[in-house]
């Protein structure tokens, strides 16, 4: 996997990322700012670099990232071709080989309402992808009764793990486990977060039975599922406005099962949302599980105050 996010930088690069890409287990972003020091962020927290590559502590020895580097590293994800992808700049992000997703910050160029395009790029972040198998074992048992799957919202504040849960419990319900057989899964990846797709193919394993729709609203994006691909199973990354709750109700009314997030600290959040109104009056949800930290682990919390500790 490495040498995958080895392959984001230029070849003349490569030997200045060295090290860092062997540490792919540990990283989580790389964030390149135009003359700042070069910030990496690990799991065990922030460090930079200094001018060999080697992880320092120390600001006064770290390396700036210069504008040249930024632009080199840009046009080689792009493979050179900054117009070929104009629709993924104008959203702040493209996902390339190997799920890990490259963010841009910068001159936003505005058409009206709408962003046409991002110049002068001068702030890139790496978010490196991770696929971590096994990590919602401990929460299916609470998703399941009587063999089917139950619409779940899963209610996190960002950085909990609610998209690697997301990701792991699609997979389990793809390809099926102990708790019920595998089902049809539709996943709406708005953001190229669940299955990380790259040229319209998962870099993650999300499962034999799932058909992924990447780069399209949530809401639109439910509704086409339905039509074109009959899943069972609808799942979508960060739910939070009508459009979203509507499609939402829509897709259970034609016997789909749900598996949602959403950002909040407990499940009154989730009531306020816009939209949400309904949903809860009419008990569509029938699990909510409560993502949050204990001692620095992910925890999840069931309703019912039962506790479960992830991998």
């Amino acid at each position: 996997m490495s040498e995958k996010l080895l392959q984001l930088f230029p070849m003349e690069h490569r030997g200045f990322w060295k090290q860092v890409a062997s540490d792919e287990e540990y990283l989580q972003e790389i964030r390149l700012r135009t003359d700042r020091p070069i910030l990496i962020i690990r799991r065990q927290g922030e460090c930079f670099l200094d001018k060999d590559g080697n992880y320092t502590s120390a600001l006064e020895t770290s390396v700036c990232a210069t504008e040249k580097e930024l632009t080199q590293i840009l046009q080689h994800v792009c493979h050179y071709s900054m117009y070929a992808f104009e629709d993924e700049l104008k959203r702040g992000f493209l996902t390339v080989a190997g799920g890990h997703r490259v963010g841009i910050a910068g001159q936003a160029v505005m058409e009206g309402e709408q962003v046409r395009t991002i110049k002068n790029i001068s702030f890139l972040n790496i978010r490196i992808s991770h696929q971590i198998k096994g990590v919602a074992d401990a929460v299916l048992p609470h998703i399941y009764r009587d063999g089917e799957v139950l619409n779940t919202l899963l209610i996190s504040p960002p950085g909990c793990g609610k998209t690697t849960l997301l990701r792991d419990l699609v997979r389990q319900v793809s390809d099926g486990n102990r708790y019920g057989k595998g089902r049809c899964v539709g996943v709406v990846d708005e953001r190229s977060e669940i299955a990380g797709c790259f040229q319209g193919k998962p870099q993650n394993d999300v499962g034999m039975r799932t058909d992924v729709l990447d780069g399209c609203p949530k809401a639109v994006g439910m509704m086409i599922l339905l039509r074109s691909m009959s899943p069972k199973v609808i799942a979508v990354d960060e739910i939070g406005n009508t459009a979203d709750m509507e499609a939402i109700h829509m897709a259970s009314c034609c016997g789909c099962k749900i598996l949602a997030t959403m950002h909040g600290e407990c499940v009154r959040d989730a009531a306020r949302k816009e939209g949400m109104e309904r949903l809860f009056r009419e008990q569509l949800f029938e699990r909510f599980l409560l993502l949050g930290r204990e001692n620095g682990c992910p925890v999840v919390k069931t309703v019912g105050g039962k506790e479960c500790y992830l991998a």
